[in-house]
């Protein structure tokens, strides 16, 4: 496996990765069937919002959950899916024989979910199950040839050239559904790969943006799941807080777009207007601008190459618009110089920073560590671990393991 994953856009075309959409006439007749994986998530249920609002282009065909029973229900009852899924089979055991709506089947565990995502009913996948979690049913969907529209930036973190190297070998499309990589994956379209000189994510500094190194000694769960542009589950809000969300977002981008680690950067923009920005050798900085609401890149990995009307919000320039940038401070959010040095090194590092980080942030949670401490030890188990530069996915797994429990040491010394 020591191959090179192919470049997302060919020198010739400047179209990034993908192939052609061979799907369209069965959109105009049926619908794109579409299976949401984390369907009860914040990113699954702004999904099933752009389905209900498409006009019958999509239909919800499979909905997953692990364990949130009662909302996926309540999504069934009103969506009216082919299939649920619910991967813990405890969960599954309270579902009653009469809680499904007619035509709604129910499969049970990890395994049937693989199965169900390579049904050809099945048209586009959202990967929206968050962190290491969503690595399995992502690999089921692209080794079935899907189109996997990919929220769960952890699969690529944890194996990008695996996965990039998958995608390639069954004729799989991998499109984004980060805010930051669907802006990049719209202004490559402006150039080739060739002319790209600098890929650049923004991030909107969260809720401590301008707080004192100090200051975020004493930094509470409740004060951290304060974002103030983004609504977002838990775990990417306090992500975003620590800027590890931009951490784990430069290793994405380095598989995605193939794109070595110097060619990226960040800046700090507030008010998460301008999503990403791509500057090409003549010169020019293409970006993509629109509100913070993750309905339009859902959408927009949807409905490719096409793009729709749609529910997500518009900007308003009657309104006036101001839009600042400034650099990263480095001491205050280390995590940003952990994920640079993983896009680096490539290899098992990215694996291990996105376990250590997941058993971090449950901790702060759950009120075991402070808030500062999550980068400390995410440096501290990447520093430690076993580097291998061409791992397999069985290596992958049990590091993954390895940095959890050296991060539940560290917090119980």
């Amino acid at each position: 496996m020591a191959s090179t994953p192919p470049p997302p856009f060919p020198a010739s075309a400047p179209v990034p990765h993908g192939r052609p959409d061979d799907t369209a006439s069965r959109s105009r007749e049926r619908g794109l069937g579409v299976a949401v994986l984390g369907s009860t998530g914040s990113i699954g249920t702004s999904t099933l919002e752009v389905i209900a609002a498409s006009g019958g282009l999509f239909r919800p065909h499979l909905l997953a959950a692990h364990t949130s029973v009662g909302p996926l229900l309540e999504q069934a009852r009103i969506h009216r899916p082919a299939w649920v899924v619910v991967t813990d089979s405890a969960a599954a055991a309270t579902i009653g024989a009469t809680a499904l709506p007619a035509g709604t089947h129910l499969a049970v565990g990890p395994e049937a979910l693989d199965d169900l995502v390579g049904a050809p009913e099945v048209d586009r996948v959202v990967s929206a199950i968050v962190g290491a979690a969503g690595l399995r049913s992502t690999l089921a969907a692209l080794e079935a040839g899907k189109t996997v529209a990919l929220a769960n930036k952890e699969t690529l973190v944890m194996a990008g050239p695996l996965v990039m190297r998958l995608a390639a070998a069954r004729g799989a499309v991998l499109l984004p559904v980060d805010s930051e990589h669907s802006a990049i994956h719209q202004a490559l379209r402006s150039g080739t790969a060739d002319e790209v000189v600098r890929v650049i994510l923004t991030a909107s500094g969260g809720p401590f943006r301008t707080a004192s190194r100090e200051s975020l000694e004493t930094v509470t769960p409740q004060e951290a799941l304060r974002h103030p542009t983004w609504s977002m589950g838990p775990k990417i809000t306090i992500d975003s807080a620590t800027m590890m969300n931009k951490a784990l977002e430069l290793i994405e981008a380095r598989w995605l777009f193939d794109l070595p680690a110097e060619k990226l950067a960040v800046v700090v923009h507030p008010q998460s207007v301008v999503h990403s920005m791509v500057e090409f050798i003549d010169g020019s900085v293409i970006a993509q601008l629109s509100p913070p609401d993750m309905k339009l890149p859902i959408q927009y990995a949807l409905s490719h190459p096409r793009r729709l009307d749609g529910p997500a919000r518009r900007l308003d320039f009657r309104q006036g618009l101001r839009l600042d940038f400034e650099p990263p401070d480095p001491v205050r959010f280390p995590a940003i110089r952990l994920g640079h040095e993983a896009a680096a090194r490539g290899g098992t590092a990215g694996a291990v920073l996105n376990a250590a980080n997941e058993e971090a942030v449950g901790a702060f949670l759950a009120g075991r560590m402070r808030f500062t401490g999550i980068a400390d030890v995410c440096a501290r188990v990447l520093e430690r671990h076993a580097y291998q530069a061409d791992p397999s996915l069985d290596d992958i797994r049990r590091l993954d393991a390895w940095a959890r429990q050296e991060v539940v040491t560290w917090v119980s010394s």
